[in-house]
This record gives structure tokens, sequence and C-alpha cells, in this order.
């Protein structure tokens, strides 16, 4: 509904031809952005606030940058790309694209001692501090060389020492 009336001038009736919402529910739904200034009326029709948003979103707290430890080791672009992805030490998003994850899975790798045999519970915590879904960070892990397993033992096989 909001992305609607974002791109024009728009009446109820368009708006719901346009969602597939009824009519009386595109009204109801307006109403409260309406009153809090979000969204302007004009006899029957509808246009966003862009200067409200604008100011609300400003007013909004910003994301914690990432920690600096979580950037030691990896050159300036690749901290760039962390910093997308980390809030403090805390892994926001497994990224989706490829080389994004695989730099945020070198720099998980890095808590992995080089020659240290790890069980999966051991491995399991040091990946959960940084996401919940730690078990497919491991995947992850083994799936791009940077640890290897062998009956439940993992170590270090990839990435760089620092």
């Amino acid at each position: 509904m909001v992305g609607a009336v974002a791109l024009r001038w728009a009446s109820a009736d368009d708006l719901a031809t346009s969602t597939g919402v009824r009519r009386r529910d595109v009204v109801r739904t307006l109403a409260p952005l309406v009153q809090a200034g979000l969204v302007t009326r004009e006899g029957e029709r509808y246009r966003l606030d862009e200067a409200a948003w604008r100011s609300v979103s400003q007013q909004l707290p910003q994301a914690a940058p990432p920690h600096p430890r979580i950037a030691f080791g990896m050159t300036s672009d690749e901290a760039d790309v962390l910093g997308r992805f980390f809030t403090g030490q805390r892994l926001t998003e497994i990224p989706a694209s490829w080389s994004k994850r695989l730099v945020v899975l070198e720099r998980l790798a890095l808590e992995f001692e080089p020659g240290r045999r790890y069980t999966e519970a051991e491995v399991n915590a040091l990946l959960a501090p940084f996401h919940d879904d730690y078990a497919s960070l491991r995947r992850h892990l083994v799936d791009e060389g940077l640890l290897d397993r062998d009956r439940g033992v993992f170590w270090r096989s990839g990435g760089r020492v620092v």
C-alpha cells in the first residue's frame, strides 16, 4: 500500500484495484498514516509524504557499527562488506551473494586455530555467538574449504592466518 501511494497521487479505488485490497481496507489502512502525517490526503486522493518519512527515518536508532575486532586482518574492501552484515560482533544475515558470503566466512574462519581439532559442539559454540543459524555457517565453511571434517571432527583447512 505504501509503495502504491509513493509512486503517485491515487484514489482509494485506484489503490484497491492496483493492490487487490478491498477499498474499505485501503481507507482503513491509510487512515493512521494520514493521521500521523506520513500520507497526505487531498479530497479522495492519497500520496506519500516523502519529507515526513525521511524525518522519521532520521530519528530511528542506527544499527551499531561492527566491532573493530570483526575487521581485524581483513582488507578495507572486505571490512566494508563485513560492515554491511555485522552489527557489533553479530552477523545480522548470511549474505546471499557468494562473494559477500565468502568474505564473511573468511572472517569467521579466523575464529578457528590452525592445527587444532574441534568437535561439532565446539564448532557450534564458536559460531553461535555470531548467528543463530550456526549449522548453516558450519556447512558453508566446510563447503568453501575453510573447514574440513571427518567423523565428527573439524579443523581449519583454509583461509588466511593473522
